[in-house]
């Protein structure tokens, strides 16, 4: 089966920056809460896209007659695999920015 990832309206917000040392850790023992952010937005765009495929699979059986929500669902689930991608080559782009720079 197809996988298409789904829509970036049910992705959360990314929260305050919060200071972090060495390993990751903040200041006062919490480990950085970007990593749970990533991970949270990671799994609602991969949601979405068992959402849309749950779609695809209802209007090949005959479950449903409504093309139009699979057509959207499947749109959705494009679009926020995009915007995944382009945040990921932003992210790869700032590391290796960071790896660059002289200390």
């Amino acid at each position: 089966m197809n996988h298409i990832y789904g829509p970036t309206s049910g992705i959360p917000p990314i929260p305050d920056v919060t200071p972090v040392g060495p390993a990751g850790h903040t200041g006062n023992g919490e480990t950085s809460g970007f990593l749970d952010s990533l991970k949270s937005a990671i799994g609602t765009v991969n949601d979405a896209k068992i959402e849309a495929g749950r779609a695809v699979d209802a209007l090949m059986t005959g479950e449903t007659q409504d093309l139009h929500r699979t057509m959207v669902a499947l749109q959705e689930a494009d679009v926020s695999f995009q915007l995944m991608m382009q945040i990921r080559n932003k992210l790869v782009a700032a590391y290796e920015e960071i790896q660059r720079m002289q200390i």
